[in-house]
Formats: structure tokens, C-alpha cells, sequence
């Protein structure tokens, strides 16, 4: 047997982590500003991270949801605490995709309605309606197409209030990321956020905050949306919730009831799951990685914007997107092969993405930025 061979694979092949560094099978070091797509938020192999899942490894590692597993409470609890939204209900799976399917499922059981609105480079899983409202008809096989999802263009009001006067009765949910990721790094406007809430408010529909990749602190905030001062009805996380660990959920707000079958998994909220959930929230609250974000993400994007050959620097916090006046691959090449340093593309060929671990020091900033500038200058002149 081998391989199915889905994935475009660069030739460099990690065998070591720690903080923000990478060493390959050759001993060669890397600087990590790319996380595996956003999943290490507060850095590769935290001592707090490693003691915590270590010490339930050798106690009990998993049973399903058939048991109380009180490490579930916990997470809960602290999740509460550390995103502000203390009084919301906390439903536990396995990836973003699976958050993301729960939250539309979720809100069409709440309404009873089917219809989805969804946006122009949105991404929101590759699994069956999660793909469904993703703008990317190359990953949509046809058994995930559906009459049932409407693309918008990304904060565009006028298009949104004309969706839900022309549909409004059928509309089950919007899905929104606060920061597009893949899309290339697009942030929502305050208004438009606003705009989101105040139509599901008058049409009976769920704001779903989609956070997979914004969320986590990324932004600066706990879920980029807080930027707007609105709450959302669901939000969906993974990611940087368990710092690799597989782990995802919705965290739901109050007036959304559950009852028993409506959602269900056989891995989500395992005991190791919750514990590397539980550490990641821990560093963060100790170690402020929030702040960090923030400090370092307005270093990281005053210093990019300087740099010539850039077109645009977009993003909060830890969540960068440098768009090139040519298309970026060249220049991803030679970050990695030539100066050891691992960054993002997106869906837009000229946008590089940043995605570092929350807890990202100047120093390691400096490199990046000293190489960055190296390698623009000869692009430049070719």
C-alpha cells in the first residue's frame, strides 16, 4: 500500500519542535512562522503542554461519551473564562470541519430552516456541508452540492440585507469568518459584523462565528469577531485548541437548547483532547499570549508594509497576510530553502501568510523581517 497522493509535499521533513523552531531529519533548524495552518498557538512542544498530557497519558487516555469525563467540565469552565463568554454551552468534536458541520446542523435543528449564507473566499471544511458553503468548487464533489447555500461577496452590507429580504424566512444561518484565512487574509469590517447580528436578530437566523483559524487569541482577541462588540450565536474552534492535539468544538450560546441525540461523537472530548485544551488555555492566561499577539502583530505588519514589492499587509495580531505585487511562491521557496524559514500561501497567489505560535519573540520577528527583505530585493531586480 502507499499513500493516496492528495498533497502537494515540500521536500523538508520535521523531526524535532520546540517554541517557534523546527529541525528536519538532517539536524538543519527552521524558523516555524506558519504552525501547520494555525495550529501551534503557543509554541512546539510546551514544557506546561507536554507535563499536562504526559501525566494523563499514564492515568487513562480516552473513553467516549458514555462516561462522565469531568475533564470536560473543566474545559468548559476555563474556555468560559478565558473567551469572556462564561454563561455559553461547550459542545466538543475533532476538527474544524466537524465544528463547523455541528453549527450549521445545530442551527437548522434551532430554526427549522435550511437555507445558509455563506461568503466569496470563505473556507469552512472539506467535509459534506462545511465544503458545501466553501468557495472553492475545485473541492466540491457533486454529491456536497446544494441549492441550500448563498455566496455573498465579504463585506458587502447592501448584498446582505437584499439576501434576507429576498429569503429571510428560509435563511437557517450565517457563517462567517472574522478574518478570512485562506481566502488570503481578509478582515471584516466592525459594520458589517454588526450588519450579521442584527439580521439574524430580525430573521430569526444564527450568527455562526466561524473561529477555526481567527479564533484562539490569534487576532489579538480571543475570537476575532469580539472586534465588532457583538456576540455571536455558535462559534467553532480548533486549531490553535490543542496546540496539535486533534480537538474542536462549538461554544454555544445560551438560548440555543440541547437535548439528548441531536449531537454526538465517539472521539470528541477524549481525556487527552481535553487535558491539551486545558494546558494550551493555561499558558495562555499565564504567559499572556494574547497581548504578544497584538505587540508583536503591529511590529510584524508596520515593518511589512515598508518593504518594497509589498502590495498589502492585512490581518490582526498573529494572523499576517503580505500580498505581493507578483505572485509569492518564489519567495516562500527561498524563505524556506535558503534562510530555513517556514511561512503560508492562501487561495490568492500573490498572498503569503504568517501564522506563528502566539508567543513569538522580536528577535525571531527581526529574522524573519531581515530575510524577508533579502529575498524581495533580488526578486526585484530579476
Amino acid at each position: 500500500m502507499k499513500l493516496f497522493d492528495v498533497y502537494p509535499l515540500i521536500n523538508v521533513e520535521p523531526v524535532k519542535a520546540q517554541g517557534s523552531y523546527l529541525w528536519d531529519k538532517n539536524g538543519i533548524k527552521y524558523l516555524d512562522l506558519y504552525g501547520g495552518h494555525a495550529v501551534i498557538s503557543i509554541g512546539h512542544t510546551h514544557p506546561h503542554y507536554v507535563k499536562r498530557i504526559t501525566e494523563q497519558l499514564n492515568k487513562i487516555a480516552f473513553y467516549s461519551n458514555y462516561v462522565i469525563i469531568s475533564l470536560q467540565d473543566d474545559l468548559a469552565k476555563l474556555l468560559g473564562e478565558v473567551s469572556g463568554k462564561t454563561d455559553y454551552q461547550l459542545f466538543l468534536c475533532n476538527s474544524g470541519a466537524e465544528a463547523n458541520e455541528n453549527a450549521l446542523k445545530l442551527a437548522s435543528f434551532h430554526n427549522g430552516k435550511k437555507k445558509v449564507i455563506a461568503f466569496k473566499k470563505g473556507f469552512h471544511g472539506r467535509t459534506s456541508l462545511a465544503v458545501a458553503a466553501t468557495d472553492n468548487p475545485a473541492i466540491i464533489a457533486p454529491i456536497n452540492q446544494t441549492d441550500n447555500i448563498i455566496f455573498l461577496p465579504y463585506n458587502d452590507e447592501q448584498a446582505l440585507e437584499e439576501a434576507f429580504k429576498q429569503h429571510g424566512n428560509e435563511i437557517s444561518s450565517v457563517i462567517v469568518e472574522g478574518i478570512q484565512g485562506v481566502g488570503g487574509i481578509y478582515v471584516a469590517t466592525e459594520s458589517f459584523l454588526k450588519k450579521i447580528r442584527t439580521l439574524c436578530n430580525q430573521y430569526n437566523a444564527v450568527y455562526i462565528a466561524d473561529a477555526v483559524q481567527c479564533g484562539y487569541g490569534r487576532s489579538g482577541k480571543f475570537y476575532s469577531h469580539d472586534f465588532a462588540g457583538v456576540n455571536a450565536d455558535i462559534y467553532s474552534m480548533a486549531k490553535g485548541m490543542g496546540n496539535g492535539f486533534p480537538i474542536g468544538g462549538i461554544s454555544i450560546a445560551p438560548h440555543l437548547k440541547p437535548k439528548h441525540g441531536m449531537l454526538g461523537t465517539t472521539f470528541g472530548g477524549n481525556h487527552l483532547a481535553c487535558v491539551a485544551a486545558l494546558a494550551v488555555l493555561e499558558v495562555m492566561k499565564e504567559e499572556k499570549v494574547m497581548e504578544n499577539a497584538t505587540y508583536i502583530g503591529n511590529y510584524l505588519i508596520g515593518e511589512l508594509k515598508k518593504v518594497a514589492g509589498v502590495k498589502e499587509v492585512r490581518g490582526k495580531g498573529l494572523m499576517i497576510g503580505i500580498e505581493l505585487e507578483f505572485p509569492c511562491a518564489d519567495v516562500r521557496n527561498s524563505l524556506i530553502f535558503d534562510h530555513k524559514i517556514f511561512t503560508g500561501s492562501s487561495s490568492d497567489k500573490n498572498t503569503m501568510r504568517l501564522l506563528s505560535a502566539l508567543n513569538l519573540q522580536k528577535q525571531e520577528a527581526d529574522f524573519f523581517l531581515n530575510a524577508f527583505k533579502e529575498v524581495m530585493s533580488k526578486m526585484l531586480v530579476k
